[in-house]
Formats: C-alpha cells, structure tokens, sequence
C-alpha cells in the first residue's frame, strides 16, 4: 500500500539501507560501525525493578489470579487443590471461551454487537432438531447451523454497514429475532442428540483436558497471530483504533467491519457446535445467559497483555480467572446465585480498569 506522504520513498531508502548493510558485511565493519555497537552496549540496561513495574502493569490480573488461588487453596485444600477441580475450570468454559472470540471478532474493529449469543443459540437449536428429530447426517446439520450464521451476520452487516443503522439497535433486534426463530423450531423444548462419534469431538480427554479446552486455545492463539502478525489483522486494529485515518490510508473500512460480522457469526456458530457435542444437546431460553459472561471476559481481557486492548490471549485468561473465582465461591457453598453475581461484578470491574488503562495510556 502506497500512502501519499511519501511511504514509497521511504521504502526505497530501506532498500539502499539494506544494500549498505550487506556491502559492509563483506567487507567487514568499519570503525563507525564498530563505534555505533559500543555504544549500544553502553546504554543502561534496565534494572530488575523496571522489569518487575513492566510485568505489573501487563500481568495485574494474573497476579491477582494466584492469589485468589492460594487462598481457596488455603482454606479448602483438599477441595480446591485437586485435578478434578483443574479439569472443571479448563474444560468446562470451551463453548464460552469461542463465545467471547466472537464478541472479539467486532469488538477489535470498534463495532459492538449484541446478537452474537442468540447466533450461538440458533446453531445449537438447529443442529439436534435436524440429527435427533428428523435423523439428517450431523455434518450436514452442523453445515445448514453455519449456514444460518453466516446468513445472520449477513444481516447484521447490510443494516449496520450498508444502511448505516446503529449497531447496538441493529444486533439487540437480531438478537431477539434469532431467538424467537430458535424458540420457532425447537417448539420451546430442550432437544438432544445421540450421536458418540459427535461427542468425542469435544470431550474426547488428551492429558486430563477435552479436546474442546485446545481447539480454545488454538482458537486464541491463532487469532493472536492474525492480529499482529499479519497485514490483514493490522488492517483490524487500524480500523478500530481510527476509522477515519484508516479511509485515508487506503483501507477499505467498511469492508472489514463488514467481515467482522460475519467471522463473529461464523465463531459463534463454532461455539454451539462446541456445547452441543459437549452436553448433547440445547435449550434455546438459555441462550442469552452467555451474553454478560462472555463480554466480561472480553473487557477482563484488556487488563492482561496488552493493557488498554482488546486481544485474544487476554480474553482466554480472563475466562479462566472468572471460572476459578466462581467455582471457588461454589465450592464453599455459595449457591448458583454467585455466578450471575461474580459475571456482573467482572464486567463493570473489567471496563472500569480497561477506561483506567486508556485515560493513562493517553494522558
């Protein structure tokens, strides 16, 4: 991409630069060269203390995770320090770590999108309707419940993008409308699916943990790489940290928020094919109930690795931190109560810290 305020020119620079460089590496280093590495090497080195303030203010929240740890680990040791307590927190949190993915998918492009839980929903009803009630391949049930994503994050898209409507009215109506077609078919009953070969998918255990706890990973990893790595994903980040400067600079903005839908739908469509291979099946009046906890997440996520920024690894650490902190509580006989308490209290804690982090940042 040429730019007009003369990046052309300063890649042809670094060409001649890289030339240089080379040329001297033949011939050996020249006593200015040699004199540039010296001072480098005698540039102050930072101390343990700076390394430690770095840390922190990258790291907080998983410092706070393993005090949280030792203090359920203290007071219930043989409850909480066990491996079935290990295999409950990382294996249980696969469908909701894809969720929050999906709400990552709009949210790194400065889009906000409310419908991404009830697509998950919608994916979860279609499958066991079509493979347990009318006896249709299960590949094809899942294909026909990527199918309605897609064709939902379409929808999201047109209104928003081509029709510029506000986002958050757009996805809150979608969100409603994929709801009432899961509750449509489903006939507002909970439908299973029998399927052994379907289920290994996800819980099949490698080292203690299911499937589904590494393709999460993956999941993260990968969407990592694509964001910092490579032109498309910096293309993303532009666009969300400036629309404007990025139509300047030759992106095509509406396209990527445009595809930001779409990868959402398709991610949340990945996340019920998770939860439906891991319980079975779904109920469709329980899908909004992933909503608040993936978005804590999310905003929890800003607080690790790359302060003040949404980001993937972020994301899949602050879903384990919420997990441990809830089974915790469960474990010392708080009721199910807690949970929706704990997911609350993270989300206005998560984006306190995160407006915290940004006010610094730009201060």
């Amino acid at each position: 991409m040429t730019l007009s305020d003369g990046s052309a020119p300063a890649t042809a620079a670094g060409g001649n630069a890289a030339g240089t460089n080379m040329a001297q590496d033949v011939a050996g280093p020249s006593p200015a060269s040699a004199a540039g590495r010296g001072a480098l090497r005698r540039l102050p080195r930072r101390t343990a203390g700076e390394r430690a303030h770095t840390l922190g203010s990258r790291y907080p929240l998983l410092g706070v995770w393993v005090l949280m740890i030792v203090i359920y680990g203290a007071i219930m040791p043989h409850k909480f320090l066990s491996l079935s307590t290990v295999q409950a927190i990382a294996g249980s949190q696969s469908a909701l770590l894809f969720l929050s993915i999906a709400a990552l998918c709009t949210l790194v492009v400065g889009e906000f999108d409310l419908s991404f839980a009830s697509v998950m929903g919608l994916s979860a009803t279609i499958i066991p309707v079509m493979s347990g009630q009318h006896g249709v391949n299960i590949a094809v049930s899942c294909l026909v419940a990527a199918g309605a994503a897609i064709a939902g994050g379409l929808l999201n898209a047109f209104f928003i993008v081509a029709l510029r409507v506000p986002s958050l009215i757009v996805t809150l109506g979608t969100a409603s409308l994929f709801l009432g077609i899961s509750e449509l078919i489903s006939g507002e009953n909970t439908i299973s699916v029998s399927s052994q070969a379907f289920s290994n998918i996800a819980i099949h255990t490698v080292i203690g943990l299911p499937l589904s706890f590494y393709y999460g990973l993956a999941l993260c990893l990968g969407f990592g790489y694509f964001l910092a790595w490579t032109p498309a994903g910096r293309h993303v980040i532009f666009v969300g940290s400036n629309r404007e400067v990025a139509r300047l600079a030759g992106i095509r903005v509406d396209r990527v928020r445009a595809l930001s839908y779409i990868a959402a739908s398709i991610v949340a469509c990945l996340a019920g094919i998770i939860l439906v291979a891991s319980v079975g099946g779904f109920d469709p009046t329980g899908e909004q109930s992933y909503l608040l906890p993936a978005l804590a997440a999310v905003f929890l996520g800003t607080a690790i690795v790359t302060p003040g920024q949404f980001n993937p690894m972020g994301t899949f650490f602050g879903i384990f931190f919420l997990e441990t902190g809830i089974l915790g509580l469960q474990l010392l006989g708080y009721s199910s109560w807690v949970q929706d308490a704990f997911y609350g209290a993270g989300l206005v804690l998560a984006v306190t810290i995160a407006s915290m982090i940004r006010r610094t940042r730009t201060a």
